[in-house]
Order: C-alpha cells, then structure tokens, then sequence
C-alpha cells in the first residue's frame, strides 16, 4: 500500500468536517481584511506565499535537529529553534489563510497536517524551555521529537500542494493548449452586453464579455481552484476596468490583462486575442498569462 493511499482516506473521511467545517468559519471570521488576506494568499509575491514560510520554517527546526547530535553545537541550535518559532507565525496565517479557501477534501487533510504542525511548534516550544533552563540534552531530545512530527506535517502538506493540487496553478495549461490560430466562435452579435458568457475553442472553454466594441476574452476556468469563471459576476475594478468575480472563492481578475485583483488565486488568468471579422467573433490564445489581449 502507498503512503498516499492513507492519506487519501483522510480527504474522504466525513466525519473530520466536524473540525474542518468550524475552522474554516473560524478563519473566514479573523480574515475580514481584503488586504490582509491577498498579503496572506501571496497575491503580491504572484503564487502561494505559505510554501515559502513553511520551507523557511521546517529548514530552522531541521537544522536544529543536525546540531543537536553534538552537544558543544546546542546552543547555535537554541538559536535556530527560536528562529523557527518567530517563523511559525506568519507560515500558520498564510497556511490558514489557504485553507480556508479549500475544498472539503483538502481541508479534511488541512485539520490533520495542522494538528501534526501543532505538535511541533508545541514540542519546540517546550525544547526551547528546556534550553533555557540549561537542560540541553533534555531540549534535544524534545526537539528530535517535534521534529518527527514536523516530518508527518510536511508529508501532508506535500500531498495536498502536489497530489490534490491545493495552490496550483489551474489555468496554467490553457497557453499550450489553446489554439494559437484565429478561430471562429460564432455571431459577435450574440454576446449580451456586460454579461459573462462561454465559448469553446478547440479542446478549452472561453470566458467572454462584450463591453460595447471591446470584447474581452480569459481562460473560463479560474486558475485557483478551477471554477466556471463564466458562472460568475462582472464588476468594476476600482475605476481602473471591468473585473469578473470567481462564483467559488471569490477571486477577483481584470478583463484586459487576467491580471489578479484579489486573492485567492495568485496566478493571472490567461488572456486570449479576439477581432471580429464580417461579423464572427475569432479568437486565439496569446500564449502567455497576463498579457494584454487586442
């Protein structure tokens, strides 16, 4: 049996909503601030800041864990325990900000690699204590431990960032499989004004908007989760363009560019070129996110 097979049993086990359910409320209830939730999401950084901070977090711990092993090294290795600890702040918000933006079955998962990663900041927390009373090898030996579960926390998380795709960029395959060539999509007459509308282009659905002669084309699926972006709502971005509303999560993305508004996608949303020849709408992949269609 793989390891993921467990792990798959997480994500479809029920009765952990129990727990997932209320913590996502929980989070959504601290996170009010737009601003403070796409600093969170790495809208800023343009893909999931979380990754990052954990990587930086786990290396302080691990490297603690080396030292450990000789004795005149332990007290660098207090140092990188406290390091890890101030880390562990900001790597849980940003963690519990993408959580709560999941699907049920990654937050099934979520519930349990937070309570392993809780375990560890417990367990390092009390080697630190134990450091600072001069007890070293005491330290140590709660460190190695906290560290073991430190381990489980990052397998979970591992799995849900590449196996369940949680942070992915869902959107990025539409520039390599979308038609680079004009292709005709039908009547450009028949697109209502302002409304968000889907057409097909080859094996790929399209996003479409008609504002007066301007007509906006992105890739339909929302790059953060997947969602049918036509689906959702368009709106206006701040005096600076019209923007379409994820019907899932609620990430915000400009019509001209698919460049991001807000969180909690990250990556932009590919654009496509249209024109409108003897009435028929044609459409063609620009082949690179963010891009300025024309």
């Amino acid at each position: 049996m793989r390891p993921f097979d467990d792990i798959d049993r997480l994500a479809k086990n029920p009765a952990l909503d129990k727990i997932a359910a209320p913590a996502r409320d929980l989070v959504h209830k601290v996170l009010r601030r737009q601003d403070v939730k796409d600093a969170l999401h790495g809208v800023w950084l343009g893909h999931p800041l979380h990754p990052v901070l954990a990587q930086a977090s786990l290396s302080f711990f691990a490297s603690a864990g080396v030292l450990d092993v000789a004795p005149r090294t332990r007290r660098p290795a207090t140092v990188l325990i406290a390091l890890g600890l101030v880390s562990a702040a900001p790597t849980l918000a940003a963690g519990w900000a993408d959580y709560a933006d999941g699907h049920e079955e990654q937050q099934r998962v979520g519930v349990v690699n937070a309570a392993a990663n809780g375990a560890m900041i417990a367990g390092y927390a009390a080697s630190l204590a134990a450091r600072l009373r001069g007890r070293s090898t005491r330290g140590a030996i709660i460190g190695w431990a906290a560290l073991a579960a430190g381990v489980v926390g990052a397998n979970l998380g591992g799995h849900m960032a590449y196996h369940q795709a949680m942070g992915a960029n869902h959107a990025e395959g539409y520039p390599h499989i979308g038609p680079g060539d004009w292709t005709d999509v039908g009547p450009a007459d028949e697109l209502p004004e302002g409304e968000p509308t889907r057409r097909i282009i080859g094996d790929v659905g399209v996003l479409v908007v008609r504002r007066g002669e301007t007509i906006h084309a992105l890739a339909d699926r929302c790059a953060h989760a997947s969602a049918p972006l036509h689906e959702g709502s368009i709106v206006d971005g701040d005096g600076r363009g019209d923007c379409v509303v994820c019907p899932w999560h609620g990430s915000v993305f400009r019509l001209d560019s698919g460049s991001v508004v807000h969180g909690p996608a990250t990556a932009p949303q590919p654009t496509f070129r249209t024109r409108v020849r003897e009435g028929r709408l044609e459409l063609a992949v620009t082949g690179y996110p963010g891009v300025p269609a024309s």
